[in-house]
């Protein structure tokens, strides 16, 4: 049996701790929290529950720490974990810079445990379509691709942190990274970037950014937000390909050629999770976390995707 503690009892740990339960062969045996709300949980769900992911470790044989804390918590936690042996998922972004994240994966390889960084986008099925689109050629080349993640203003955060740039990375760090991080799996680290933001005076971030990525023969375009009005959450992309155009959006996936009717692909999922938080019930968390509980049981030592996550953190370095 994996022995698993979360740090962080808010939306996510909430999300990873429900779906734990769906996956055989592990189970969550603590969770640390600064909240007083967690003792409560904890005490619901016949855990234990602790403060510090330090008194934690003291008092429980792990096999994994889980770290969903806020973003600025990352490093100590999972340097903390490591440094005591035991494997690490930790959320995006992995630290606040590449810097940091190398001296996790650093801590990973010399401890002989496994670093985890969850991208959860990675594991959802329209990705592994697009990949699989990518890759095959089957309409080839892409020739042009855009990716929006446009969102309200997530008023509902706790304690103000996100809104601190040395505790979140503010928007580019919390929320471009999830297409940043799929544009340099699929396509590598851009030769080029441009951006341009935009925001309100009475507020210390920027509220909108507009991304152009340049690789050797192709554009892609991004947008993020954090809006001063209440819009729908929306995650589009489009991809251009020599012979399609693919569209993900709130119709589906779909691909449109000449002289073809529209494809719709498959995006049905087999198991469907609540997650507890603004996202549908899904399977991707299941899928990410049962690959993550999969290479821990196969042993390996080190981070998965190491270059990718160092390019994607390098990038959002250079975005003010």
């Amino acid at each position: 049996m994996i022995k698993i503690g979360i740090a962080g009892a808010g939306g996510m740990g909430t999300v990873h701790l429900t779906t734990y339960g769906h996956i055989e062969g592990c189970q969550v045996t603590a969770i640390c929290d600064l909240g007083e709300h967690v003792h409560k949980k904890a005490q619901e769900l016949g855990i234990k529950s602790y403060s510090t992911v330090e008194e934690m470790l003291a008092d429980q044989d792990l096999d994994i720490v889980d770290i969903c804390t806020p973003t600025f918590l990352h490093k100590e936690q999972s340097l903390a974990a490591m440094n005591a042996g035991v494997n690490v998922i930790c959320e995006k972004p992995a630290a606040l810079s590449s810097a940091d994240a190398k001296e996790m994966m650093t801590a990973a390889r010399e401890n002989k445990v496994q670093l985890f960084i969850a991208q959860v986008l990675q594991y959802a099925l329209e990705t592994q379509v697009l990949r699989d689109l990518v890759k095959s050629k089957v309409y080839g080349e892409v020739l042009d691709a855009q990716f929006l993640r446009l969102s309200a203003c997530p008023r509902w955060i706790k304690n103000g942190w996100l809104f601190d740039k040395a505790k979140s990375g503010l928007l580019p760090f919390d929320l471009h990274i999830h297409d940043l991080d799929l544009i340099v799996s699929l396509f590598g680290k851009p030769n080029t970037i441009a951006y341009t933001s935009a925001g309100r005076e009475s507020v210390a971030y920027k509220e909108h950014y507009r991304f152009l990525y340049g690789f050797d023969r192709l554009n892609i375009a991004a947008e993020a937000s954090w809006y001063n009005a209440d819009i729908p959450f929306t995650a589009n992309w489009r991809v251009y390909f020599e012979n399609a155009v693919v569209i993900f959006d709130s119709q589906g996936l779909t691909a449109y050629q000449f002289d073809q009717p529209p494809k719709k692909f498959d995006l049905t999922e087999k198991l469907l999770i609540p997650t507890g938080i603004n996202v549908p019930p899904t399977g991707m968390y299941h899928r990410e976390l049962s690959d993550f509980i999969n290479h821990v049981r196969e042993g390996g030592v080190g981070c998965a995707r190491e270059t990718e996550i160092i390019d994607v953190l390098t990038i959002l370095e250079q975005i003010k």
